[in-house]
């Protein structure tokens, strides 16, 4: 095997690669990545077993066809610390030793033979639709920090992907809850699929979004009993599903919260960020006092002191109720718009925030008691 390449196409797909790859890993090859070069085209494959990545560059000058395994990180360290956008010339002198070159720099790494690369081939073919890479970009980034990360109760673990219909329309829904808090998000398809619900992994959720950081244009996802396609121009991620029953999260959404508070967003979570900031732990609560066209919000920590801010808000009703203050920033986070809205009902009952931006994500957040 011999082939030319350039530094940066090689750099990002290895930097995806450490992503999937498990730092720790009792099977020596699958700290390793899988290369092949082939008809002017070099794939590169990672893979944990619960998780498949494939990504092509194309376009490369291949001498001699052929294909091997080397350890991922440390390709990664060293073709990330090749001068930016060079050419890196790779053979496999023996079945053994990997040569990398690029201008002064010359390395040897050890392989690993092909044939022990774990892969399976699916059948994905049915099941399929297209949905643009940005939408679905948002659907994760709105509902991933409410994922749980409790391992006893696996299938609230992951976000929650499944079609829902609302008078006639059709959406692709995203769910997740850590039963302190929920994110719901939708977005509208064009028309009904096939697709069965599933339970995406927190891990493949962070891999998932990090590709589509760098990708506008339309993603295909088909899905078969327990696996998950997920088909980008250059890149293939395959993943397990979390098995497990999601629980019925429409009981959850609060429906008679009619005490309407409406602030700015930017006031709002900076506010609350600079109160939160007198406790260490961010395990206080920070308290919201509110009163007619006022928001009082304090944290009292008793090793560290407390912090005090008022706030101009409209609201025509009288409450005290506190919550964790990173929950609301999370959520704060990822509001599209310049006003956040939260509708309360009493001080032991959760919020319901909607974003004024973006009529098809809402969150939920529990109050702390005391």
């Amino acid at each position: 095997m011999k082939f030319n390449v350039n530094q940066q196409d090689l750099q990002q797909a290895l930097s995806y690669c450490q992503g999937v790859i498990e730092k720790r890993s009792t099977l020596p090859i699958l700290s390793n990545i899988l290369l092949e070069a082939k008809e002017s085209r070099l794939t590169i494959t990672a893979t944990d077993l619960d998780l498949i990545f494939i990504h092509q560059i194309d376009n490369i000058e291949v001498l001699e066809e052929g294909k091997t395994t080397t350890t991922s990180s440390i390709m990664y360290d060293i073709v990330r610390k090749f001068s930016s956008g060079k050419k890196i010339n790779l053979t496999l002198t023996d079945s053994s030793k990997l040569h990398l070159e690029s201008e002064k720099s010359n390395f040897n790494l050890n392989c690993i033979s092909s044939s022990e690369f774990p892969l399976t081939d699916e059948n994905f073919s049915e099941n399929e639709f297209s949905i643009k890479s940005k939408q679905l970009l948002k659907l994760l980034n709105k509902c991933k920090f409410s994922v749980s990360n409790d391992e006893t109760r696996h299938y609230l673990s992951g976000i929650y992907i499944h079609q829902t219909e609302v008078e006639d329309k059709n959406y692709l829904t995203a769910v997740a809850t850590d039963s302190h808090r929920m994110s719901i998000s939708k977005i509208r398809l064009d028309k009904k699929i096939e697709f069965d619900p599933v339970i995406l992994p927190k891990k493949t959720i962070f891999q998932l979004c990090s590709l589509l950081d760098n990708y506008d244009g339309l993603i295909k996802i088909s899905n078969i009993k327990s696996k998950i396609k997920f088909e980008l121009n250059k890149s293939i991620l395959i993943s397990k599903l979390i098995d497990g029953k999601f629980p019925n999260y429409i009981q959850v959404i609060p429906k008679n919260n009619q005490k309407k508070l409406d602030i700015d967003l930017k006031i709002f979570l900076d506010s609350v960020d600079r109160v939160a900031s007198v406790s260490l732990d961010k395990k206080d609560g920070v308290k919201f006092n509110l009163s007619k066209e006022t928001l009082n919000l304090s944290v009292n920590n008793t090793n560290s002191g407390d912090g005090k801010e008022t706030i101009s808000v409209k609201f025509d009703h009288d409450l005290e109720i506190s919550f964790n203050s990173k929950y609301l920033i999370d959520v704060a986070s990822q509001i599209d718009g310049e006003k956040i809205e939260l509708f309360f009902n009493d001080s032991g009952s959760p919020v319901l925030i909607k974003d004024p931006g973006d009529f098809d994500s809402i969150f939920v957040v529990m109050p702390m008691k005391g």
